[in-house]
């Protein structure tokens, strides 16, 4: 199994940029499709974004054009960049992988996998 954490949360400002690290051990990266989740006090846990075993991305439609993943499997690693951070970005940021054959979704029950989560506060 693999095991998840992830790292690079912090306050910012409005229009200002993060980058988040997820760290895979126990297990290659490179054999899970992997996602970014969020979740706001009060509010259910969002996908994000997706990255598939073959490169696939997939960005919910909040955060297109501003948020790129990308992963390093070299480093069994996966990445978040987030560019024109909003207020509404706050959130808990968690990284997540599913081993089964089909990609394509950002449904939570379907990864199996969790990291412990990563703030983002975006505030002035």
């Amino acid at each position: 199994q693999v095991q998840l954490v992830e790292s690079g949360g912090e306050s910012v400002q409005p229009g200002g940029s993060l980058r988040l690290s997820c760290a895979a051990s126990g297990s290659t990266a490179s054999n899970y499709h992997m996602a970014w989740f969020r979740q706001a006090s009060g509010k259910e846990r969002e996908g994000v974004a997706l990255i598939c075993k073959d490169d696939t991305t997939m960005y919910v439609n909040s955060v297109k054009g501003r948020f790129t993943i990308s992963r390093d499997n070299a480093k069994n690693s996966l990445y978040l960049e987030m560019d024109s951070l909003k207020p509404e970005d706050t959130a808990m940021y968690y990284c997540a992988a599913r081993d089964r054959s089909v990609c394509g979704t950002l449904d939570p029950r379907l990864f199996y996998f969790w990291g412990q989560g990563t703030q983002v506060t975006v505030s002035s």
